[in-house]
C-alpha cells in the first residue's frame, strides 16, 4: 500500500539574484518530510574558459554575474597575479583594487537591503505582496527608497572610476591595474562620502532594531548552530579583500586558522547531488554530514577578532554582546551583520580616498611565470574561490570556481526545511507561508546562478498536488 505524498513547488524564488526553486514534500498527515532548494541553471564557466589565454580570464569570468561582477573580476585577477608570479602589488594597484572592491561591497549590500530585504522588515512577512516590494517602500518610505538608490549609485560610480565601467569593467589586470584615480574623481567622491556614511548608520539602526525587536520570533526562524568560515587578516581583523582562511565551530572554537588559501583544496571538498546544479562544500576532515558551514556577513562578523574601522568595530561589539561573545546563529541576523559591513565599507572607502597613493603611476608588478594559482576574496555574499592552471602556451587548462552562494547551499536548504516544518499546515498554501520560505533564503542574499540573462516576467507559481498528481491548490503571483 503506497503512502500518498503532496508536493509544493515555489518556482521561481523572488527578490533574489538569479533563478531557483523550492520543492516541499508532505506526508499523508500533511507534515513536511522533505524540503529542498534547487538551483536550476547550468552555467558551465569552469569548462568553457579552458583554452582561453590567461590574461582574458579576469574580464571573461565576471560575465557570471551582473550584480557582483567586480568580485569575480578581482578573484580572477588575484589568481592571475600568481600565474605571472606577482605576490605583492604596487601600493597604487593594491589600493585601487581595494577601493573597487569596497565600492562593490557598498553597492551590493545597499541593493540587497533597500531593494530586496527591506519590504519584509518594514511591512512584515504577511503583508500583501502588492505592498511588500520596492515600490511599496518608495510609497510608504520615500526617503529610505531615495537613500537606497543614491547609495547604490555612489558605489557604482566608484566602480566605474576604478574599473572603467559600472558593470564588467577591465580595471584589474594580471600583476596590477590599468588606471589610477584622478584628483578630480577623488574630490567628487569625497564630496558625498559623509552623506553615504550617514546612510549606512541609518540602515544599520533599522537592521539592528528589527533583530532586537523580533528576537524571540527570529530565534525560531531558520536558526541553527553552524560552523562559520571566512578570510581574516594575520592579526585576526576582518579583511574583505585579502587574508588567510579561518573556520570556527558553533561555540567559537577554532577548527583551522591562518591557512594560506592557495591550499584551500586540502581543507574543503565538494559534494554533488542529483537535484541541483550547485555543489555542496564541506570541511573535508569533518565529512559532509558535520562539515558544512556558513559564509558571508554573519560568518565574517562571527569569525573575525575585530574590525579596523571605528564605527563598524563599535557596531560589531554591540552585535557580539547579544550572544556574550559567542557566535550568533540567527539566520535573520545576516541583515544586521550586512549593515555593519556596509558601514565598514563606507569608512574604508573614505580612508582610501584620502590616500595619495591612489594618484600614483606605478601600476604594474612583474614576477616569474607559474602554472597554477588560486585567487580568493570576500565577496558580498561570502568567500569566493577562483582556481586555475595554465599551460606553457598561456592557455587555461583547469578552472574550479566555488562561488559564495555555493558555500551556503547546505545552510540555505536547512533554513528552508526549518521554516517549512514550522509554518506549513499541509492543507492550504498561504502567501505568508511562501514568503516566509523566501525570507529565509533572502537572508543569505543568494546569487543563485550568478546570471545576467533573465528577461521578461517571472511570476511565482506554486502548486499543491497529492501523491497521484491531482491538483489540490494553486496560487500565482503577479
Amino acid at each position: 500500500m503506497s503512502v500518498l505524498t503532496r508536493k509544493i513547488t515555489i518556482d521561481p524564488i523572488t527578490r533574489v539574484e538569479g533563478h531557483g526553486k523550492v520543492t516541499i514534500l508532505l506526508d499523508g498527515q500533511g507534515r513536511v518530510s522533505q524540503a529542498r532548494l534547487h538551483i536550476v541553471e547550468f552555467r558551465g564557466f569552469e569548462r568553457f574558459v579552458q583554452g582561453r589565454p590567461y590574461w582574458e580570464i579576469p574580464v571573461l569570468v565576471q560575465r557570471l554575474c551582473g550584480i557582483c561582477p567586480v568580485s569575480h573580476h578581482l578573484a580572477a585577477a588575484k589568481a592571475m597575479d600568481g600565474i605571472v608570479g606577482v605576490d605583492k602589488l604596487t601600493p597604487t594597484a593594491e589600493k585601487i583594487r581595494r577601493l573597487m572592491h569596497y565600492a562593490q561591497i557598498f553597492q551590493s549590500h545597499a541593493l540587497h537591503f533597500f531593494y530586496l530585504a527591506s519590504p519584509d522588515l518594514l511591512f512584515g512577512f504577511d503583508a500583501e505582496p502588492t505592498v511588500r516590494n520596492v515600490i511599496g517602500v518608495a510609497i510608504k518610505h520615500p526617503e529610505m527608497a531615495v537613500q537606497g538608490v543614491t547609495m547604490r549609485k555612489f558605489g557604482q560610480e566608484i566602480i566605474k572610476a576604478t574599473a572603467g565601467k559600472k558593470i564588467h569593467g577591465t580595471g584589474a589586470v594580471p600583476g596590477g591595474v590599468n588606471k589610477s584615480l584622478s584628483k578630480e574623481e577623488r574630490d567628487l567622491f569625497l564630496r558625498d562620502i559623509d552623506q553615504m556614511i550617514a546612510g549606512c548608520r541609518s540602515a544599520l539602526r533599522i537592521a539592528k532594531n528589527y533583530t532586537l525587536d523580533h528576537l524571540a520570533e527570529l530565534s525560531e526562524f531558520g536558526a541553527f548552530d553552524s560552523i562559520h568560515l571566512s578570510l581574516v587578516r594575520e592579526d585576526g581583523a576582518m579583511d574583505l579583500y585579502h587574508g588567510n582562511l579561518r573556520a570556527i565551530g558553533s561555540g567559537g572554537q577554532i577548527i583551522f586558522d591562518q591557512v594560506n588559501y592557495q591550499t584551500y583544496f586540502d581543507l574543503l571538498s565538494e559534494e554533488v547531488k542529483p537535484w541541483s546544479y550547485m555543489k555542496f562544500p564541506f570541511i573535508s576532515k569533518l565529512g559532509s554530514e558535520a562539515g558544512w558551514y556558513r559564509v558571508g556577513p554573519l560568518a565574517r562578523i562571527n569569525a573575525c577578532d575585530f574590525i579596523d574601522t571605528p564605527e563598524a568595530e563599535a557596531a560589531r561589539k554591540e552585535f557580539k554582546a547579544l550572544t556574550h561573545g559567542k557566535p550568533n546563529h540567527l539566520t535573520m541576523a545576516y541583515h544586521w551583520a550586512r549593515m555593519i559591513e556596509l558601514l565598514h565599507a563606507g569608512e574604508r572607502i573614505k580612508a582610501l580616498l584620502l590616500d595619495p597613493d591612489l594618484q600614483g603611476d606605478d601600476l604594474m608588478a612583474v614576477g616569474e611565470r607559474r602554472e597554477e594559482s588560486v585567487g580568493m576574496i570576500e565577496a558580498p555574499r561570502g568567500t569566493l574561490i577562483h582556481h586555475y592552471r595554465v599551460d606553457r602556451h598561456d592557455q587555461v587548462t583547469m578552472a574550479n570556481l566555488i562561488v559564495s552562494t555555493t558555500h551556503n547551499n547546505t545552510p540555505m536548504n536547512r533554513a528552508v526545511t526549518d521554516v517549512a516544518k514550522k509554518f506549513l499546515s499541509g492543507t492550504t498554501i498561504t502567501e505568508g507561508l511562501l514568503n516566509r520560505i523566501e525570507v529565509a533564503i533572502r537572508a543569505y542574499d543568494p546569487c543563485l546562478s550568478c546570471a545576467t540573462h533573465a528577461l521578461g516576467q517571472m511570476p511565482l507559481l506554486v502548486e499543491l498536488r497529492d501523491g497521484e498528481g491531482r491538483l489540490i491548490d494553486r496560487k500565482i503571483s503577479e
